[in-house]
Parts: structure tokens; C-alpha cells; sequence
């Protein structure tokens, strides 16, 4: 039995890479599913290719940036399908650069895509599950969004991504907290795969291997977790990070109080130099920052 039968899913940024990945292994678990991207003949092919292989899609280019571009997407969805059960936050770009080399658009594009495409769609589906709990009605609903270990560890020539992804991972924290009481779990992916943004910035890394070995960058390998995520047998599971790539699943631990001196007064700054070394000793190490 198809572990998504009647149940919607959005999907951003899915004319290709993950988001296409998403799209047709949804659609292949029963779910009816909405491409959306800004490329309409991509989201259309993506859509089509699902149709043909015995799901049920439509596309979409509704921009998620704006609170009106997401109410489109949502009333199509309702349109087509009757609700939404499903959101997946999965669009994104880059624009690369050593941080003192950015410029504002840099900077403001990709806040805009990123954090504010996470806001707008999460925001509309929200209010709709949240009036649907109050008015007796059931919700499972879910929300994933795409995070990155550019945002967990930090990238460099990446500060704005890894900013933005960063920002995501903190807000999956506190939409699963607040929303968890209408029947929504939130949950975040840091998925390594295969696209057009790891191409542009690591080729040789992500290329596909040509001896016929299990290729660990498809974005075909991500997929499975995704839908389960979206399917109705996660519902003990929110505000969790998880990374993915190839055949690894694992739990992304992020910022939590770690060594502690407490002085039971304020400190003096001459005394605290020999105190900081101490929690730093005492201290789990972090991860390196990607490219130090």
C-alpha cells in the first residue's frame, strides 16, 4: 500500500534536481502532487513525467516570495485536489562569494528565496490547518523544510547561504514548537545530493561515477526520507534536523548549552580569561566550517 494515498503535497524548486526527485517518489506513494518553479516548462515537464508514470501532478509557478504568490499556490492546490497535507520547502540559489566580497543583492536575494520563501507558504498553510483544528476537524499535516550543512557548520564563500540555512534550521525549531498543538509536525532536511546549485559550486565532488558503483550524489537517494517525512507514519517525529546523502540518514545536533562555570556574581573581565579556557576544554568540539 502506497504509504502517501490521499494526501497533497507542495513542492518548491521542483522542476529538477531534488525537488523532481521529491515530485515523481511522492507521486509514486499515491500523493497528489504540486510542482511548483519559476520555470513553468520544467514544473510542467516534472508534472507530466509523474502523470505518465500513474501519479497524479500539476504545475505551478507561483512565486513563493510573496504572500499573494503563495495564496496562488495554495488555492490551485485546493483547486485541483480538494486540500493541502503536505509542504515542502525545497527551493533555493546561490550567490557565491567571499563574504566581504558580497554585494546587497547577493545578500538579498538569497534571504529573499530562501528564508522568505520558507515564510510565506509555511505561513498561509498554517493559518489553514490552524482554523481547521479549531473548527474539529483532524490535521496531520506537515512541513519540511530544506536546510543545508553549509547553515548546521557553516561554508566558506558561502556566509549568505549559510545564513539563510541557517536561519531555516532555528525556525523548524519554533514552528514545531508553536504548531505542534494542530495536529503539525515540522522537520528539517540537510540533504547532499546532485543538482544544478552543487554542480555550480563543487563539480568534480557531486559528478556521477562512471563504473556503474552506487552513485551516493543522486538526488534519488534523498527522496525516500522526504516522503516518508510527508506520509502519515511520522507523526511522532518533529523539530528534528536530519541529513541525507546517498545511503546515510542522520540526526543534525545543533546549538545547545554546553560547559557551564557559574560564578554566583558578576565576573570581573581580567578573571574570565582563565575560565574560558576551561569551557573551552571542557567543551564538545564543533564541526569544521565546510572549506577550512
Amino acid at each position: 500500500m502506497p504509504i502517501c494515498n490521499q494526501r497533497t503535497v507542495i513542492i518548491t524548486g521542483a522542476g529538477g534536481g531534488l525537488g523532481r526527485a521529491y515530485a515523481l517518489a511522492f507521486a509514486a506513494e499515491g500523493a497528489s502532487v504540486v510542482v511548483n518553479d519559476i520555470r513553468l516548462e520544467a514544473a510542467e515537464a516534472v508534472a507530466a513525467e509523474a502523470v505518465a508514470a500513474g501519479g497524479r501532478a500539476i504545475a505551478n509557478q507561483g512565486d513563493i516570495t510573496t504572500m499573494a504568490g503563495a495564496q496562488s499556490i495554495v488555492d490551485a492546490a485546493v483547486a485541483a485536489y480538494g486540500e493541502v497535507h503536505v509542504l515542502v520547502n525545497n527551493a533555493g540559489i546561490l550567490r557565491d562569494r567571499m563574504f566581504i566580497s558580497l554585494s546587497e543583492d547577493d545578500w538579498d536575494q538569497v534571504m529573499r528565496v530562501h528564508l522568505k520563501g520558507h515564510f510565506c507558504l509555511a505561513n498561509i498553510l498554517g493559518r489553514r490547518w490552524r482554523d481547521a483544528a479549531k473548527a474539529g476537524k483532524k490535521i496531520d499535516a506537515r512541513i519540511i523544510n530544506t536546510s543545508s550543512g553549509a547553515g548546521l557548520q557553516g561554508s566558506i564563500g558561502q556566509s549568505n547561504y549559510s545564513a539563510a540555512k541557517g536561519g531555516i534550521a532555528s525556525l523548524t525549531l519554533v514552528q514545531a514548537a508553536e504548531m505542534g498543538r494542530y495536529g503539525v509536525t515540522v522537520n528539517a532536511l540537510a540533504p547532499a545530493a546532485r543538482t544544478s546549485m552543487t554542480e555550480s559550486a563543487m563539480p568534480d565532488v557531486v559528478k556521477a561515477p562512471q563504473d556503474g558503483s552506487f552513485d551516493a550524489w543522486a538526488a534519488e537517494n534523498v527522496a525516500p526520507l522526504v516522503v516518508w517525512l510527508g506520509s502519515l507514519a511520522s507523526s511522532h517525529v518533529t523539530g528534528k534536523v536530519f541529513e541525507s546523502q546517498g545511503g546515510r540518514i542522520s540526526l543534525g545536533d545543533g546549538w545547545r548549552t554546553d560547559a557551564t562555570r557559574d560564578k554566583g556574581a558578576r565576573w570581573e573581565p581580567a578573571e574570565l580569561g582563565p575560565v574560558i579556557d576551561q569551557l573551552l576544554a571542557e567543551a564538545v568540539p564543533a564541526q569544521k566550517v565546510w572549506g577550512s
